[in-house]
């Protein structure tokens, strides 16, 4: 159903409204109590070649649905039902924000691409964390691995970032399989400068403490988003505090400012305005800096490649040059409802056909 409705109407809806219109069919389906579960009985990765431990965590599948499609923590049971294997709801920030002026989400068709400047639009943590506890108070059958991203409030300035993220640490950590912090998009101002080591070390030891505080003795896992606009050196000194700091890994990567090697006109994608790329384009570098970071870090650390994976083809690109789990979002908005079952059906023939019997054996089998 959302397939044709993608091909008939959305495709034709400006984005934003037609992205709130397919969520809400996705929810529909997914999270009615008649329907859902038997939906998840027919999407739902349940090839056991799939089955994936990483993070101290079992995942169904290695596809997870990365932020941004979910913000506000309003479908993960409907979607964990399509069959992703991780749902990573957010960006989430401390405080609730409107995010930029519309319009601010834009497809690229010709590239199987989206510009967005979206500014973490999210109704802030304390909105959050009751629909977070609502879905730990009552386990039901389809629930996916919840990963929880958090992004800083516009308004709080870059020198208070680290109690910014704190807060939302505080309000939602409790509710996590695995926190993420978000220090990559291009949308919020100044933010990307926290990718640097010196701003990003006090960052994440502040989350780290306060993720130990409210969970006790469950550890959370905890993550930190890089750009794919980073250079070789800056993706290196991530990865050297990642080892120094302890973290359970590195999500890789998010949106680019770039407009290079587009095949829309450039007239058109330059009367879009700024915005973080993502999609297809983002395919070659997102790869490059899987297997650089595979090189450098720790074994038991884990990367989650997001950027450009369109089909179980690419997912598995990306596990074999190291990544553990794979995220997507464009390639959902444009593959439709079926896709996230789709990419793991053919990606367990994929590891079926090179004799791995679980994604573990797969992983960075092609790392430099």
């Amino acid at each position: 159903m959302y397939d044709a409705l993608m091909r008939t109407v959305l495709r034709h809806v400006p984005s934003e409204p037609a992205h709130r219109a397919g969520f809400a069919l996705v929810r529909a389906v997914g999270g009615a109590p008649a329907v859902g579960p038997r939906v998840a009985g027919r999407l739902a990765p349940a090839d056991p070649v799939l089955r994936t431990r990483a993070l101290g965590l079992d995942f169904a599948g290695p596809l997870g649905l990365a932020a941004g499609f979910d913000k506000d923590a309003r479908g993960v049971l409907a979607l964990g039902r399509l069959g992703f294997g991780a749902v990573e709801i957010g960006t989430v920030t401390g405080r609730p924000q409107p995010g930029n002026p519309k319009p601010r989400l834009f497809r690229l068709v010709e590239d199987r691409a989206l510009v967005n400047r979206l500014g973490f639009n999210n109704a802030g943590a304390a909105d959050v964390a009751p629909r977070l506890a609502a879905l730990r108070a009552r386990p039901v059958a389809g629930l996916p691995v919840l990963g929880v991203n958090i992004g800083k409030s516009k308004a709080v300035p870059a020198d208070d970032a680290a109690a910014d993220y704190r807060a939302s640490a505080a309000a939602l950590g409790g509710y996590a399989d695995y926190v993420v912090v978000n220090v990559s998009s291009p949308n919020t101002p100044g933010l990307r400068d926290l990718q640097q080591v010196e701003a990003l070390e006090p960052l994440l030891t502040a989350v780290r403490e306060e993720l130990d505080r409210v969970t006790g003795d469950r550890r959370v896992p905890l993550l930190v988003k890089i750009t794919v606009d980073l250079s070789d050196d800056d993706v290196d000194a991530v990865a050297a505090l990642a080892v120094r700091l302890g973290l359970d890994g590195v999500v890789a990567t998010n949106t680019t400012v770039s407009r290079d090697g587009l095949r829309t006109p450039a007239d058109a994608v330059a009367a879009l305005g700024a915005g973080g790329l993502s999609g297809r384009p983002l395919a070659e570098r997102a790869q490059a800096v899987v297997g650089r970071l595979r090189a450098r870090l720790d074994e038991g650390q884990t990367i989650i490649s997001v950027g450009g994976i369109e089909d179980a083809e690419g997912a598995y690109r990306r596990i074999r040059a190291g990544a553990a789990l794979v995220q997507a979002y464009t390639g959902f908005v444009y593959g439709g409802l079926l896709w996230p079952s789709r990419l793991h059906r053919e990606l367990a023939a994929l590891l079926r056909a090179d004799g791995f019997t679980d994604v573990a054996q797969a992983v960075g089998v092609d790392a430099p």
